[in-house]
């Protein structure tokens, strides 16, 4: 392999790549970094600098950057098959994956559907709400409830479902028309001015109770990031509020889909949020940790209840046509299985607890800042709203980019972040260790000082 000097490679990505989510003006021509390899917390750049990743790679690294025992099944599962379609053959790692994603995912799921990504996986989730209705007799079930601030990908399917204008409005044209229901998120929030995330979730759900009593006729399902609406800027659910979401749906006939895409395996401290309030969702859509951030991979798990809509002689045209080129690739799978492995064989989940403490620690010491705003944590998950006057809750014009540069200013101490508007978030890898953790907090909490005051 050609090692090519940091300029070459600037250079290259410059002429040659677009990058998401990057006004490639600003990006062509800067210094911008170049990532050759990755170690445990940290990414290393092509000349030699290292940076705790504070975002896990965007939400998706679990157990540290080339953990070896990832890195040997996946050598050797492309040793023995690469790629084999599900379309009319199955291979033994998408089948023993299935298996145990069924044995860990809330009690009902029953069924595994894969993809490749989050976006994928949740519009294949709506997907099937609109057949099984169509296919169990509710033929005017064609609507969908979405919540304000909502983000599920970014294909036509998963964007009808979200609420964030910055990202859905320019395409509005092509969306189909969806229903909004109001999401609690109570710094600023109009239902609760006091602040009590207790009142605004219940309020919340009365009102989702109105939408659902005026629509039930027409509604298919209803789409929700359970516990944290994560690209809305890390925004938590209040307790109980995802079972109240649950219980609506029943009560309305409505099939609640659960995007965990971004909150399951471990984020939230439990395997997936769902299961932290009991409650199982009658579609999961799952990706990200999956496969530890290694490979894409997604998955939709459904109820048995769900399935059976689809069951039938061929020539009832109930099959659920639809499919990916690599829906269910062994090598991923095998990155999702050993996975998993490290899970039970490390007791990862038994080890949050400290780390979740800490991590809540901290964000309320940032409360002492005169510009954080607001702190908002579920698991191993965090968001620091900066403003410009706390008293009066003024925001910082998103002209000045505040955030952007905060996470500027963290890569002096070491870090990688990535903000979401004036929200930093906090989202490392969940073999963090408590060592790295508090030189992540540190940082943040340095460079939040050194652009705010």
């Amino acid at each position: 392999m050609v090692e090519l000097d940091t300029e070459t490679l600037r250079r290259y990505d410059s002429d040659y790549l677009w990058h998401p989510f990057t006004q490639m003006s600003e990006w062509e021509g800067a210094e911008n970094i170049i990532i050759t390899r990755g170690e445990g917390s940290y990414i290393i750049d092509s000349d030699g600098n290292r940076y705790l990743d504070g975002v896990a790679a965007i939400w998706t690294n679990v157990h540290g950057h080339c953990k070896k025992e990832i890195n040997d099944a996946i050598k050797e599962q492309v040793d023995r098959l690469e790629h084999a379609t599900l379309l009319g053959l199955s291979n033994d790692r998408a089948a023993l994956l299935a298996k145990r994603l069924i044995d860990i995912a809330p009690s009902g799921l029953a069924k595994v559907f894969y993809s490749d990504n989050g976006s994928t996986a949740v519009e294949i989730g709506v997907k099937m709400a609109f057949q099984y209705q169509q296919q169990t007799g509710n033929k005017d079930k064609k609507k969908f409830i979405r919540f304000d601030n909502a983000y599920h990908g970014d294909t036509v399917g998963s964007m009808s479902v979200g609420g964030i204008a910055i990202y859905h409005e320019v395409y509005a044209p092509l969306l189909f028309p969806t229903i909004m229901a109001p999401s609690p998120y109570c710094y600023r929030c109009p239902l609760s001015p006091e602040g009590d995330c207790t009142k605004c979730g219940l309020l919340c759900l009365k009102e989702l109770e109105r939408l659902m009593e005026e629509h039930a006729h027409e509604l298919a399902g209803l789409v929700i990031e359970p516990s944290v609406q994560g690209a809305g800027g890390m925004i938590v659910q209040p307790p109980g509020f995802v079972k109240g979401v649950r219980e609506l749906c029943d009560r309305f006939d409505v099939l609640m889909i659960a995007d965990e895409v971004a909150v399951g395996f471990g984020r939230t401290g439990a395997m997936f949020a769902c299961g932290k309030e009991g409650v199982t969702p009658d579609i999961m859509a799952i990706s990200k940790g999956i496969s530890a951030g290694y490979l894409p991979l997604a998955a939709t798990l459904t109820t048995r209840k769900v399935y059976d809509a689809f069951w039938g002689d061929y020539s009832a045209l109930k099959t659920f046509f639809h499919g990916h080129t690599f829906t269910g690739n062994p090598i991923a799978c095998a990155a999702a299985l050993a996975s998993l492995d490290l899970f039970e064989k490390e007791r990862l989940l038994e080890q949050l607890p400290e780390k979740i403490d800490y991590i809540q620690d901290r964000l309320q010491r940032l409360m002492e800042l005169p510009h954080v705003g607001d702190v908002r944590q579920e698991g191993m998950i965090g968001g620091i709203e900066l403003v410009r006057d706390r008293h009066t809750r003024e925001p910082y014009p998103w002209e000045e980019r505040v955030g952007v540069r905060v996470i500027m200013e963290a890569r002096k101490h070491g870090l990688f972040l990535r903000p979401l508007g004036n929200v930093i978030v906090v989202f490392p890898p969940l073999s963090i260790s408590m060592d790295e953790l508090a030189i992540l907090m540190d940082g943040i909490e340095a460079s939040i000082r050194s652009v705010t005051e």
